[in-house]
């Protein structure tokens, strides 16, 4: 409300001066004629009552700060008194029913029949020893399962390290068996995978693959075999059969297991069409009946 006052005040004894220099300042602005109009004034911009009252509002403003300052540090004083008594009340209380307490376990004791201190102290003690041995009893089994469950994830971890060494391993010696030129290097890193990984079917087929080109089809048709037993839906192991037995000349074995392995993949079409290993397919009425019946083969 002071402020509003202020305001209203200021406004009014300065807006006519004001408006007659803003109205003057507009309407000639040459540098004479803004000159002409401060020379005319007939009163200041200010005066002193409006600056007595202001300061009048700040010392006022001041006072009640002042009041207010002394009113919230009496409000905390106050507060604090409070707690301090409620402190000293709830030991007091804390005290006296305390010693109600020992009178009141003491006729209890004495009711029962302890009338001896011995006998409350060896009592006590018995007690002690009977929660204390329960407690130890819990620990230790906690301890056991904390124990039995720490060597699982050690046991847990170290097949996980192992796992991944073997693999990081396996996946160097398919990167190298990827990368020989030489068969029988090619050979030899199928056959260390082999020995890391004995049911490997697709070591087993790959190989298979490659003693096919060293012209050994009989070798390539037991590693098929052993892949079948392994895993009995292995379409590569199929394909590498039907090689085998296109090179020995039985093309009505050839032909079955280009049929299983069609059955199982559909991807062996293209690859079947353009291996050399089943060339002498070609001519070969049941191969050629084989690839009209498959869908889309006729196109």
């Amino acid at each position: 409300m002071p402020r509003l006052i202020l305001a209203i005040l200021c406004s009014c004894s300065l807006g006519s001066p004001l408006a007659a220099f803003s109205a003057e300042s507009a309407s000639t602005p040459s540098e004479d004629q803004r000159q002409a109009t401060i020379d005319n004034l007939k009163e200041p911009l200010y005066t002193p009552f409006v600056e007595r009252y202001v300061l009048d509002e700040l010392k006022q403003l001041r006072t009640d700060m002042a009041a207010q300052k002394h009113e919230l540090m009496q409000q905390v004083v106050d507060r604090e008194l409070k707690s301090v008594d409620r402190g000293v009340a709830y030991a007091t209380d804390t005290v006296t029913y305390f010693f109600y307490l020992i009178a009141a376990a003491t006729s209890i004791l004495v009711m029962v029949g302890w009338t001896s201190i011995r006998d409350i102290k060896d009592r006590v003690h018995t007690l002690a020893d009977e929660e204390i041995s329960k407690l130890v009893n819990a620990y230790e089994e906690r301890l056991r399962a904390i124990e039995t469950t720490l060597s699982q994830k050690t046991e847990h971890i170290e097949a996980n390290r192992e796992e991944i060494q073997l693999t990081q391993e396996l996946q160097s010696l398919w990167l190298r068996a990827g990368q020989e030129t030489n068969l029988q290097s090619k050979i030899e890193a199928y056959d260390h995978i082999l020995e890391l990984r004995k049911n490997d079917c697709e070591a087993l087929t790959y190989k298979a693959d490659a003693v096919l080109e060293l012209n050994e089809p009989q070798w390539a048709i037991n590693l098929c075999q052993q892949a079948l037993a392994i895993d009995p839906d292995n379409g590569h192991a199929f394909y590498q059969l039907a090689c085998a037995h296109t090179v020995l000349g039985n093309f009505d074995e050839a032909v079955h297991h280009l049929d299983q392995a069609l059955q199982r993949s559909d991807s062996y079409r293209d690859q079947l069409l353009s291996d050399p290993a089943l060339e002498s397919l070609r001519e070969f009425d049941p191969y050629l009946q084989l690839i009209r019946i498959e869908p889309g083969a006729a196109s």
